[in-house]
């Protein structure tokens, strides 16, 4: 990792002695406006002229993850007025992007789907495809620099269409339109609690006719009735988040050592389904998506979706919010539920199976974590 350009502080996390930036990763819930490294946020806003509440790179940094840690998603999503106010040339859309890739591969991801909303980065003058445009030159040039510096890494976008602002079917139109050029996937984000899928039923429909992927954000500020409304409506084969789909599980009282777990319909469904959930811990803390269980680590309903069989992916949602990796992640779940190397294995590979990429690629994919892991 290069001097002063990660958003998170260059320490290492390992479970079994094993550095975790070490192994193979796999990320698909990652916010591109949410993972900028604070030093590009200082430069960028002095060259557009906008004030920042710290100019100081580490006290920005500071600022974004005490702002984000609300306890409310809504308080959660201001943050992003910042960030976003600096992504609005192509210059900044693909320096961002590139950077993106640099830190993924800093921390040992092979493969990152990376979502965001190009509605968000039209004020000033750009077009929605050029946006997209940007922001894949930016990605392809962190591969380029990634593959000169001796690594790998495989990327793509994750094309958001914000729920509150009824522009579903022009956002699904420009994820198919830019499929052979970066785009892997359709996403709805945004204010989940209010926004159920079935105001984008256009947008869903136009999708599958198109054979287009689609995740939604579902079951985070908002509970049963969003995840219902992702699946039904938005045909989602995964669940960003997806987190409160624990509450169509009961635990009963112990009996005979053990305790009566009764999973419910819609739970059921997605963990026969192998609906992936896209679970980012450290955001669900912050943004109270968990306070049902408790407002700690431990408490995350993660290990109980685990123990049940369903198709848990860790993810980071927004790394600089949440000055977060990926491997940290993973050592926060280690420690909080003891998890080893297996356990984290089983992480990887559900989300090399879950993620957009074709059958074959999706198993090229799992054979290089499968044999990394044996090496260590």
């Amino acid at each position: 990792m290069s001097e002063s350009t990660s958003n998170t502080e260059d320490q290492g996390f390992s479970v079994g002695g094993i550095d975790l930036r070490e192994i193979p990763k796999v990320c698909l819930h990652d916010h591109l406006d949410g993972g900028l490294r604070p030093a590009t946020i200082v430069e960028l806003a002095d060259e557009l002229e906008i004030q920042l509440p710290e100019t100081d790179p580490e006290k920005l940094g500071k600022w974004f993850s005490e702002a984000a840690d609300s306890g409310s998603l809504v308080d959660y999503l201001k943050t992003f007025e910042v960030t976003l106010s600096v992504m609005q040339t192509p210059e900044g859309l693909a320096r961002v992007a590139k950077e993106f890739v640099e830190d993924l591969h800093a921390d040992g991801v092979i493969y990152g789907e990376i979502r965001w909303a190009p509605e968000q980065h039209l004020h000033r003058g750009l077009s929605l495809d050029e946006a997209v445009d940007a922001v894949q030159g930016g990605l392809e040039d962190g591969v380029a620099a990634v593959s000169a510096a001796g690594g790998s890494i495989r990327v793509g976008q994750l094309i958001s269409a914000m729920r509150q602002n009824d522009n579903g079917l022009a956002i699904a139109e420009l994820a198919v339109r830019h499929r052979t050029n970066g785009a892997v996937g359709f996403d709805i984000a945004g204010p989940e609690d209010g926004f159920p899928p079935s105001r984008m039923h256009t947008a869903f429909d136009y999708l599958a006719s198109k054979f287009f992927p689609v995740t939604v954000h579902a079951g985070e500020a908002a509970g049963l009735e969003s995840i219902r409304g992702a699946i039904v409506d938005g045909r989602a084969l995964r669940l960003g988040h997806g987190v409160r789909i624990a509450e169509d599980i009961e635990i009963g009282p112990v009996e005979g050592g053990s305790s009566l777990v009764t999973v419910g319909v819609l739970a059921q469904w997605v963990k026969d389904r192998e609906i992936a959930l896209e679970l980012s811990p450290s955001s669900n803390l912050q943004t109270g998506a968990i306070a049902a269980w408790g407002n700690e680590m431990a408490q995350h309903p993660f290990d109980l979706l685990y123990q049940l069989g369903f198709k848990v992916t860790v993810n980071t949602d927004n790394r600089l919010m949440s000055s977060t990796t990926l491997s940290r992640e993973l050592s926060l779940l280690s420690e909080a539920f003891s998890y080893d190397l297996g356990d984290l294995e089983v992480f990887q590979l559900n989300a090399a199976s879950a993620s957009f990429l074709p059958l074959e690629e999706r198993e090229e994919l799992a054979t290089a974590i499968s044999a990394a892991f044996a090496r260590v």
